[in-house]
């Protein structure tokens, strides 16, 4: 089904205030979106009934992070005068489309799934300790894109193999049912350093859980620690010895964060990155000189989102107006989709004034 609009959608389980590898892998390029013009509508949403799947006995945790990623997001620059700011829970139709789409996958097209084996790995399940809801969260996230019709999901490369499923099941469902949903493409990161942004302790993967953050909140101080700890080239034991930018999550994050221009504005002996990066891999440039630089950069990047975050923080009953006017206007966009999905299911029966004539003549012929 070819798209009428060019239609944004993305999102995070509010299970934490939101990290740095949020803001480059996702989050930056949804303002850059936001603002660039180029899309009808925007939906960016709070995953938290999906956060709840593994969350279930500590609901506290969910709830309040709910405005902790709010905060994060705004402070970010998302407006809510050009993007629909919601809450997954308050869209009840998700729900039901989520029902009808179990029908179309199978439980080993699940186990197959990539991102799905990673997150059971991740969270310690195994086997039948696995929670349904948290098993079929590619068919929970498929209802969520195609509720919204959405052309395009900004998220990074692990998010791919769910993105597949989804189109999948936009498929069959069109097959079976006719031409009522839309296939949606990722938008990955353009540069290649915020695909996947690992931990400060060098894990492959930025997580909360893993303790290994920086947060977009976390205060000067906190950053400026944090970096002073990062894992870097283990085997550059002296000043003079040839460095190893491969796995040095320093340079990753310069690579992912850094411009040129900041580069030659904050240091007096570099006017590029490169150029660093070459003095490092020859020998002669130590490792604390590198991470005072991304200190620098990690500030300038930060101090306008701790900033608009600390004016957020002054009117939280606002905050929580915002996702509440984004709720209804989501919500209303989610009864149009339900519509037009019931009528190709053909189960919208009091809709449906043919069928009610039809019967009654067939009832009266009798």
């Amino acid at each position: 089904m070819e798209p009428k609009e060019k239609i944004i959608l993305t999102g995070d389980r509010p299970t934490g205030k939101l990290h740095i590898g949020h803001y480059v892998g996702s989050l930056r390029r949804r303002v850059e979106l936001q603002n660039s013009g180029l899309y009808d509508k925007i939906f960016i949403f709070e995953a938290d009934a999906q956060a709840l799947t593994d969350n279930i006995e500590n609901p506290e945790k969910v709830r309040q992070n709910v405005i902790e990623v709010a905060l994060d997001y705004l402070a970010a620059g998302l407006d809510p005068s050009k993007s629909t700011l919601f809450i997954q829970s308050q869209i009840p139709e998700l729900c039901e489309l989520s029902f009808y789409f179990m029908d179309m996958v199978s439980v080993s097209r699940l186990q197959r799934n990539p991102t799905v084996k990673t997150e059971v790995q991740m969270r310690g399940f195994s086997g039948e300790s696995i929670p349904v809801g948290f098993f079929t969260y590619p068919i929970s996230q498929a209802a969520d894109i195609t509720m919204f019709k959405a052309t395009t999901v900004p998220a990074g490369e692990d998010q791919e193999p769910m993105l597949e499923q989804c189109r999948e099941i936009v498929r069959k469902f069109n097959n079976i049912y006719g031409d009522t949903l839309i296939e949606p493409n990722i938008l990955l990161p353009e540069n290649a350093a915020c695909l996947r942004l690992p931990g400060t302790d060098g894990k492959a993967k930025m997580s909360k859980s893993l303790g290994n953050c920086i947060y977009l909140s976390d205060s000067a101080d906190e950053v400026n620690r944090k970096v002073k700890s990062m894992y870097t080239d283990p085997t550059h034991l002296q000043v003079n010895d040839p460095g190893h930018l491969e796995g040095n999550t320093v340079f990753t994050y310069l690579d992912a964060f850094a411009t040129d221009e900041m580069v030659a504005a904050m240091t007096a002996d570099y006017q590029t990155l490169q150029e660093m990066k070459d003095h490092y891999t020859r020998g002669g440039l130590g490792d604390m000189k590198c991470k005072k630089l991304l200190m620098s950069v990690l500030q300038e990047t930060l101090e306008p989102i701790r900033q608009r975050r600390a004016e957020f923080e002054k009117d939280i009953p606002q905050v929580y107006e915002i996702l509440k006017k984004g709720c209804e206007v989501a919500r209303e966009v989610a009864c149009q989709t339900m519509d037009e999905v019931r009528r190709a299911m053909k189960i919208n029966y009091f809709q449906d004034y043919t069928l009610i004539e039809e019967q009654s003549r067939r009832f009266a012929s009798k």
